[in-house]
C-alpha cells in the first residue's frame, strides 16, 4: 500500500507535519499532513465537510488514512504559501491588491455558504496561496454545518473511540476550548455566547480585509480580557498604513469595511450588499451571483442534505483507510525520493515512448530556438522618419496665438475636451481651413493665416492622443484635399508635415480612417515631381510615416491579408529614390522608410521583396561615408533578410563572398550585428548552406567577430557558428585551434544567467548556452566516429581507400575532446543543478520531477566518481574549487535529504584532499623557498567558501535528523583536520554546544558513525597550541570523555581477548588523542605556575588540577590497555599514564590492581626499547612513592 512518494517538509505544526508528495506512478505532487491521533474530532470534521467541496477557491481534499500512530491526510498542494505570511513579508497592501486578494476570497466563502457550511475560524493562515497565485480556504477543522452545534459532533467523535480516557475525556468544558477559534478575529456576538453563524464569517472578513491594507488586525491587545474589551466597545481604529510608501484608502473600501465590522449582526452587510458594493467595481453582479447559485444548486443541496443528516450521526462514514487489518508492515508512504519501480509492461513502454519522444524533441528543438533568438529587441528598434536629424535636420515650427483663427488650445487640453467642445473646435478648424482659400479679397493675409494655423497644428499633433483623435476626424480629408487644392507650395510642404506627424503620433486607427487616399495623393505628387529633389525631401517622410502606421496596425491586428491597400506605385517610387544617382538625403530616407516598414511583420513589407532592392541596399552601403546612411541601408537590408532570405543571397551572388566577407571586419558594430544576422537568416533558412559551412575564411572571420566588445555581436557569431557546426562536425576542430574554447570561457564568466543581467549579457547568454549544449552534445559523436574508424581497420595491414580518408576526418578530432574536456564547457551543468534545486530554474515544470531528480542524481554521481580519483583532483585544483566544490555547498542545504548526504560525502572527501595537498605543498614550499601564486589564489577560494558558504548555516545542518549530522560532522572533520583557520573559527563560533548536543543525543550508541567523527572533531579541535580550552571544560569535556571512554575500553579489552578484532579503536584513538591533549594543556600549566611566582598562576593551575581530577579514574583501564599489541593504542596510552602519574602520582586514583602489575608486567616484556621501559618504570616509581599501598602491593607482587 505504498501509494505515495514523500520528498521535503514543507510546513510544521503544534501535532502535525505537512510534507510535499507524489502519488506514484504520476506526476501529480500533492501536500500530505502527518497527524497525531489525538486530532482525530478536527481531521474527521475537516473531511466530512471537505471531501465533497469542489471549488478553484477551497484546497481540495482526495483522501486520508490510518496507521498505527498517526493520521494521514492527502489534499491539494498550495505552494505559495499562506496569507499570514504574505501579509507578514508585504506589512500592507493596496487598495487594488486588497481588492485581488478578496475576490477569490469572496468567491470561496460564498461557495461555502451556498454549501451549508459556516467556517467559524476565518484567519489569515487557514487561507493558502497556490502557484498562481490564487487564494483557497483551507482548514474546516472548526468549521461546521449551518444550524449544527460542533461540541456535539466531537463529542460524538471522542466517544466513537471509546476509551477510558481520565478527561471522561468529553468533559463539556474540555471540548469547547477545542471547538474556540482565534480571539483576534471572533465576532462580538460569539463572545456574547451566541453561536457562530453566516454573519459571523463576515466579521472575520472584515478583519482580513483590514489587515491586509494595515499590516494588523482590526482589534489587537497583549491581554486577553483588554482585547474582549476592544471587540466589544472601540470602535474600529482609522484605516493607517505605515512607512514611505503609504498609501490612503479609498472612500469605497472604507464604507465597505465599516459595513463588515458593525457589532451588531443585524446591521452587518450581508451577502446582497457586499456583491454589490462599489469597492469591486461592478466584478460582482446580481445576475452572476445568481448564474453561480444555480450551477452549484444541485452540489450544495446535495452536500447540505449529507451534513445535516448522516454525517453527524454516523461517524463510521468518514473514517479513514486504515492498513493496520491487512498488511501492517507496509506504510502508505514511501519516505524516499526514489520511487519504487513499476512492474507494468504498459507502464515501461510508456517510459520507453516518452523517453524516445523526449529525445527527438531536443534533437529538434535546436533550430527552433535558434529562430526565436534570430531577431532580437535590438535588431527591430526603429526610429522616427519624420523630424530625425540624422537624415535632415529641420527648423522648430512656431506660430503666433495672437493671429490664430481658433483658440490656441495646448495638445494635452485637446486631448481631454468633451465631445461637444471637440467637435466645436474641429468645425471651426475645418471652416479655416476651406473658408480662406474662397476669401480671395483677403489679398497676400490669407496663405499667411492658413500657414499659421498649420504650424499650430504641427505643435498639437505631437501628442499621442490628440493625434489619434485628429486621424479619426473629418479634418483628415479636408487636409488631403488641400494637398490637392492649395496652389501655395508652402503651404502644401505644411500640410504634408501635419499628415506626416500625424501618421508618426498616432497609435492606433480605425478600418475607415482615409490612409489609402492619403499614401496615393503623397505618391501621385513624388512621381509629377520628381526630379524636385527638394520637394521629395518634403514628401517622403510622411509617405514613410503612413507606411509604417499600416504595417503597425497590422501586424498589431494580425490582419494577413493587410487592412488597407498600398498603392503599387509607392513602392515603385520609393525603390526610385533608392537607386544610384538620386541625392544622399533621398536615399537615406528611402532606405529609412524600407527598414522601419520591414520591422514589422505585415503584409506592407511584402511589396519590397524585388530582385533589385538587395543589390541596391548593398551599393548605398559601400558608396556611401556617411556612417548613418551605412547603418540604414545595412539595418534595412537584415530587416528585409527577416522577410525573404533572398535579399541577402541576391546580394551575395552579385557582390561574392568574399567582398562580403571583408566587409565583416568594419569598424561599425550596427553594421557587424547586422551582417552577422542575416548569415545566421541564410543558414536557417538552408540558403548558400552547403558553401558557408565549407568555407573555412567564413569560419575564421565568424570567430575573429567573437573578439567584439559588444555582447551582441558575439552572442550572434555564436549562434551562426552553432549553425556551421551542425550541418560539419569537421569545422569544430578549426574553431578549437582558433581559441574558441578561450572564447567560451571568457563569456561564461561575463554571460553567467543571474538576477541582474544586462539585456546584452542575458541574450548572450542564451544564445552561448545553446551552442556549449550542441557542442558537448558532439563529444560522444566524436569519440564514436574516432572508434568506429579505428575498429575497421583492426586486422588490416593497408587500409582500403575509403577508411584511410574516414581516419584523416576523425583521429585529427580527438584534439577537440582535449580542448572541451580540459576547458570549463563541461562543468556548467553544476551551476545549473543548483539553480534547479532552488526552484530559480523551473525544471521541473518542464520535463517533470523525476527527469529533474534524475539529472542532479546523475550529476552528484558523476562529480562523486570523479572524486575517488586522487590524481585528477589535483592537477585540477583550481577547476574544482571554482567550478565544482560552489555547488556542492550549496546542495548542502537543499531541502532534499538524499542531495545534501551526498553533497555533504563529496565535499568531505574533496576538502581533505585538496586541505592535506596545501599542507604537504605549503611544507615543500618552505624547505625550498618557492611560492605558486595560483596554488595560494586556490587555496585562499577555498577556505572563503568554507568560512562564507558552509559554516554560518552549518548548525542547522548538525541539528538535522539522522543521517545528516553523521556526514556534517564527517566534513567538519576533514575541514578542521588539516586547517588552522577553520578550526579556530569552529572553537569561537556558536556550533561548539551544538557539537557537544550532538554527542549528547548519540552517546548511547558510541560505535555509531556519528560518535566516531564526533571525537576526532574534538581532537582536532583540542589539538592544536595555546588553545583556549575554558570553553570545552564549560561545556562537559572531562565528564563526557571519562563516560565514553569506559565504555569504548571496556569493548575494547573484551573484543580483543575473544577474537581481537578491534572494531572500536578508531574511536578509542580519538579518546586519547582528546585527553592526551587535555593532559599536556593540564601539565603546561602546572608548569607555569611552578615557575612563577604568582599566586595567581598557582590558583589557576590548582583549579585545573581539580577539574581535570576525573581523568585519574581512568588510570587502571589506561594500564590494562598497554600490552594490547596496537602500537598506535600503546603510544597513545602509555603518554596518558605518565602524564596521569607526573600530575597527580597515586592522590585520587584507585589503587593499583593484580591485574594492573600484571599489565605492566607484560607490557615491559613486549616492549623492550630502552625509551619505552624507562616510561613505564617512570611510572611504576611515581606511583609507588606516592601510594603506600601500592608499594605493598607491589611487595607481595614481586614475594
Amino acid at each position: 500500500m505504498e501509494n505515495f512518494i514523500l520528498y521535503e517538509e514543507i510546513g510544521r505544526g503544534s501535532k502535525s507535519v505537512v510534507y510535499k508528495g507524489r502519488r506514484k506512478g504520476s506526476i501529480h505532487f500533492v501536500a500530505i499532513i502527518c497527524s497525531e491521533k489525538s486530532k482525530r474530532p478536527e481531521l474527521t470534521n475537516h473531511v466530512r465537510l471537505a471531501h465533497d467541496i469542489k471549488h478553484d477557491n477551497v484546497v481540495s481534499f482526495y483522501e486520508w488514512y490510518e496507521t498505527s500512530n498517526h493520521l494521514w491526510l492527502v489534499v491539494e498542494l498550495c505552494t505559495g504559501g499562506t496569507l499570514e505570511a504574505v501579509i507578514s513579508q508585504d506589512e500592507c497592501l493596496s487598495d487594488d491588491d486588497v481588492r485581488k486578494f478578496a475576490m477569490d476570497l469572496i468567491k470561496g466563502l460564498k461557495y461555502i455558504h451556498n454549501s451549508g457550511i459556516v467556517f467559524s475560524d476565518l484567519t489569515p493562515s487557514k487561507v493558502l496561496l497556490d502557484g498562481p497565485g490564487t487564494l483557497k480556504y483551507s482548514n474546516f477543522c472548526l468549521a461546521k454545518a449551518q444550524g449544527e452545534n460542533l461540541e456535539e459532533f466531537f463529542a460524538l467523535v471522542m466517544s466513537e473511540e471509546g476509551g477510558d480516557s481520565k478527561e471522561s475525556s468529553t468533559s463539556r468544558k474540555y471540548i469547547k476550548n477545542r471547538t474556540q477559534g482565534s480571539l483576534l478575529y471572533c465576532a462580538p456576538e460569539v463572545l456574547r455566547g451566541e453561536a457562530t453563524s453566516i454573519f459571523t464569517d463576515l466579521w472575520a472578513l472584515g478583519c482580513i480585509l483590514y489587515e491586509m491594507f494595515t499590516g494588523k488586525p482590526p482589534f489587537f491587545s497583549e491581554t486577553y480580557t483588554d482585547l474582549i474589551h476592544l471587540i466589544l466597545h472601540d470602535d474600529c481604529p482609522p484605516l493607517v498604513q505605515k512607512g514611505h510608501t503609504c498609501s490612503h484608502p479609498s472612500p469605497e473600501f472604507q464604507n465597505l469595511l465599516q459595513g463588515l465590522l458593525q457589532k451588531d449582526p443585524l446591521n452587518r452587510l450581508s451577502w446582497e450588499q457586499l456583491l454589490l458594493h462599489p469597492f469591486w467595481r461592478g466584478a460582482f453582479s446580481v445576475e452572476t451571483s445568481l448564474e453561480g447559485d444555480a450551477e452549484d444548486c444541485s452540489h450544495s443541496s446535495r452536500l447540505c442534505y449529507v451534513l445535516s443528516s448522516a454525517c453527524l450521526y454516523n461517524v463510521t462514514e468518514f473514517r479513514p483507510k486504515s492498513v493496520l487489518d491487512s498488511d501492517a508492515r507496509e506504510s502508505i508512504f514511501l519516505l524516499s525520493s526514489c520511487p519504487t519501480p513499476r512492474a507494468s509492461s504498459t507502464a515501461k513502454d510508456t517510459e520507453s515512448y516518452e523517453d524516445s519522444s523526449g529525445l527527438e524533441v531536443l534533437q529538434s528543438d535546436g533550430c527552433a530556438c535558434i529562430k526565436e533568438l534570430l531577431y532580437t529587441d535590438l535588431d527591430l528598434i526603429v526610429t522616427p522618419i519624420m523630424d530625425n536629424p540624422k537624415i535632415l535636420k529641420t527648423a522648430p515650427v512656431r506660430f503666433d496665438p495672437k493671429t490664430l483663427c481658433v483658440s490656441a488650445y495646448s495638445a494635452e487640453r485637446l486631448a481631454c475636451l468633451s465631445s461637444e467642445d471637440w467637435s466645436v473646435f474641429l468645425q471651426q478648424l475645418c471652416v479655416a481651413l476651406e473658408s480662406v482659400d474662397r476669401a480671395g479679397s483677403g489679398g497676400s493675409m490669407a496663405p499667411r493665416a492658413k500657414l499659421n494655423l498649420l504650424c499650430y497644428l504641427c505643435c498639437v499633433c505631437a501628442h499621442r492622443d490628440t493625434a489619434t483623435r485628429i486621424m479619426h476626424s473629418q479634418l483628415l480629408p479636408v487636409l488631403i484635399q488641400q494637398l490637392r487644392q492649395a496652389p501655395n507650395w508652402d503651404v502644401k510642404t505644411k500640410v504634408m508635415r501635419v499628415i506626416g506627424l500625424l501618421a508618426s503620433h498616432c497609435t492606433d486607427i480605425e478600418d475607415n480612417v482615409p490612409i489609402t487616399e492619403a499614401m496615393s495623393m503623397f505618391t501621385e505628387l513624388i512621381r509629377e515631381n520628381f526630379r524636385n529633389s527638394k520637394l521629395k525631401q518634403c514628401l517622403l517622410p510622411p509617405l514613410g510615416e503612413l507606411l509604417y502606421l499600416v504595417a503597425t496596425q497590422e501586424e498589431k491586428k494580425e490582419h494577413p491579408g493587410g487592412l488597407w491597400v498600398v498603392p503599387a506605385a509607392a513602392y515603385t517610387v520609393l525603390m526610385r529614390c533608392l537607386r544610384e544617382g538620386e541625392e544622399l538625403v533621398v536615399n537615406h530616407m528611402a532606405a529609412k522608410i524600407i527598414e522601419n516598414v520591414c520591422s514589422r511583420e505585415s503584409q506592407c513589407a511584402q511589396g519590397f521583396i524585388t530582385a533589385e532592392v538587395g543589390p541596391a541596399l548593398w551599393y548605398l552601403f559601400t558608396h556611401s561615408t556617411v556612417d548613418a546612411v551605412r547603418v540604414s541601408a545595412m539595418s534595412a537590408l537584415c530587416r528585409i533578410t527577416r522577410h525573404s532570405t533572398g535579399a541577402f543571397q541576391s546580394v551575395i551572388d552579385k557582390v561574392g563572398l568574399p567582398s562580403i566577407l571583408s566587409c565583416l571586419v568594419s569598424g561599425i558594430s550596427r553594421v557587424q550585428q547586422h551582417m552577422l544576422t542575416m548569415f545566421a537568416a541564410m543558414l536557417t533558412s538552408g540558403a548558400h548552406l552547403h558553401r558557408l559551412v565549407q568555407d573555412r575564411d567564413f569560419v575564421v572571420k565568424i570567430i575573429r567577430s567573437l573578439e567584439s566588445p559588444s555582447s551582441v555581436i558575439r552572442a550572434k557569431a555564436f549562434l551562426v557558428l552553432l549553425q556551421v557546426l551542425m550541418n560539419n562536425r569537421e569545422m569544430l576542430l578549426l574553431c578549437c585551434n582558433s581559441r574558441l574554447v578561450m572564447y567560451i570561457e571568457r563569456d561564461i564568466r561575463k554571460a553567467t544567467p543571474g538576477k541582474e543581467q544586462q539585456s546584452g549579457n542575458e541574450y548572450l547568454s542564451k544564445c552561448l548556452a545553446l551552442f556549449i549544449r550542441h557542442t558537448v552534445r558532439e563529444l560522444p559523436a566524436i569519440l564514436d566516429d574516432i572508434l568506429s574508424s579505428l575498429a575497421s581497420i583492426v586486422g588490416r595491414k593497408h587500409p582500403s581507400t575509403i577508411q584511410t580518408r574516414q581516419l584523416k576526418q576523425s583521429l585529427p578530432m580527438m584534439a577537440v575532446v582535449l580542448h572541451l574536456l580540459t576547458s570549463q564547457v563541461g562543468v556548467c551543468i553544476h551551476n545549473h543543478i543548483t539553480s534547479i534545486d532552488s526552484n530559480e530554474t523551473s525544471l521541473g515544470s518542464a520535463v517533470g520531477q523525476a527527469a529533474s531528480e534524475e539529472l542532479i542524481r546523475s550529476t552528484l554521481s558523476a562529480v562523486e566518481a570523479v572524486s575517488q580519483h586522487p590524481t585528477l583532483l589535483s592537477l585540477h585544483h583550481c577547476t574544482v574549487v571554482d567550478s565544482i566544490l560552489p555547488p556542492l555547498a550549496s546542495l548542502a542545504f537543499s531541502k532534499n535529504v538524499e542531495w545534501r548526504i551526498v553533497s555533504l560525502r563529496v565535499l568531505s572527501e574533496i576538502t581533505l584532499l585538496l586541505l592535506s595537498q596545501e599542507a604537504v605543498e605549503e611544507g615543500e614550499r618552505e624547505k625550498q623557498g618557492a611560492w605558486n601564486r595560483e596554488s595560494h589564489s586556490s587555496n585562499t577560494r577555498l577556505l572563503t567558501l568554507i568560512t562564507e558558504d558552509l559554516l554560518p548555516q552549518y548548525e542547522s545542518l548538525l541539528l538535522e535528523q539522522d543521517p545528516i549530522p553523521v556526514y556534517a560532522i564527517k566534513l567538519l572533520g576533514s575541514l578542521t583536520e588539516h586547517s588552522t583557520l577553520v578550526t579556530r573559527l569552529v572553537r569561537e563560533s556558536r556550533l561548539l554546544p551544538v557539537i557537544f548536543q550532538v554527542i549528547a543525543e548519540h552517546q548511547n550508541n558510541i560505535l555509531g558513525g556519528t560518535m566516531q567523527m564526533a571525537m576526532a572533531l574534538l581532537a582536532n579541535l583540542i589539538g592544536q597550541k595555546d588553545t583556549d580550552l575554558q570553553p570545552f571544560y564549560q561545556q562537559g569535556i572531562i565528564e563526557l570523555v571519562c563516560g565514553v571512554f569506559v565504555e569504548a575500553a571496556v569493548l575494547y579489552i573484551e573484543k580483543e581477548e575473544r577474537s581481537g578484532v578491534k572494531s572500536c579503536s578508531s574511536l578509542l584513538l580519538s579518546i586519547l588523542d582528546v585527553i592526551h591533549c587535555l593532559l599536556k594543556h593540564l601539565s603546561a600549566v602546572v608548569r607555569l605556575a611552578l615557575q612563577s611566582d604568582g599566586d595567581g598562576d598557582t590558583e589557576a593551575a590548582e583549579e585545573l588540577l581539580l577539574v581535570n581530577k576525573p581523568l585519574t579514574d581512568l588510570n587502571n583501564l589506561l594500564i590494562q590497555m598497554l600490552p594490547c599489541g596496537d602500537d598506535e593504542v600503546y603510544e597513545e596510552a602509555s603518554q596518558c599514564v605518565s602524564l596521569l602519574a607526573q600530575l597527580y602520582g597515586g592522590d585520587g586514583a584507585d589503587p593499583l590492581h593484580p591485574e594492573d602489575l600484571l599489565s605492566l608486567a607484560h607490557t615491559l616484556q613486549i616492549h623492550t626499547e630502552p625509551r619505552q621501559q624507562r616510561l613505564l618504570l617512570r611510572v611504576l616509581k611515581r606511583l609507588v612513592s606516592s601510594s603506600n599501598l601500592t608499594t605493598e602491593l607491589l611487595l607481595s607482587y614481586c614475594q
